[in-house]
């Protein structure tokens, strides 16, 4: 796993990076953004989305809410960045456009956009 803090106006990002999957359920869940947030003391992060199952990805196994429910129980705002292109299911696009319009999920194309929403450097897309 590689990690890189961005500073911003007096904030900062843990923008994460890995080829294998860090996130496959809840309890991995969990102990990614926990990992993640005491190494780093980073509430922000930013990771791919080859590091998460494409279950997360299926809104019926509602894997998503019970992750983003994590983030919000432990404090942490999260980006997930990549190509979503693939993505078709309606309710997914909505899924991921309310996120976008909100204060502490997003969905970006890019690493770098990604910690620039974390950070309040972006409008939403």
């Amino acid at each position: 796993m590689k990690t890189e803090i961005i500073r911003k106006n007096n904030q900062e990002a843990a923008v994460i990076y890995n080829d294998g999957l860090l996130i496959t359920d809840p309890p991995s869940a969990l102990d990614f953004i926990m990992s993640v947030r005491y190494g780093t003391g980073c509430t922000n992060i930013a990771v791919n989305k080859e590091a998460i199952t494409e279950r997360f990805f299926v809104l019926s196994t509602c894997l998503a809410g019970e992750i983003l429910q994590k983030c919000t129980n432990y404090g942490v705002r999260l980006a997930i960045y990549g190509d979503f292109s693939g993505y078709t299911s309606k309710p997914l696009r909505d899924f991921m456009y309310e996120c976008n319009h909100g204060r502490d999920f997003y969905f970006q194309p890019s690493a770098s956009l990604a910690a620039d929403r974390l950070l309040g450097q972006t409008a939403p897309q």
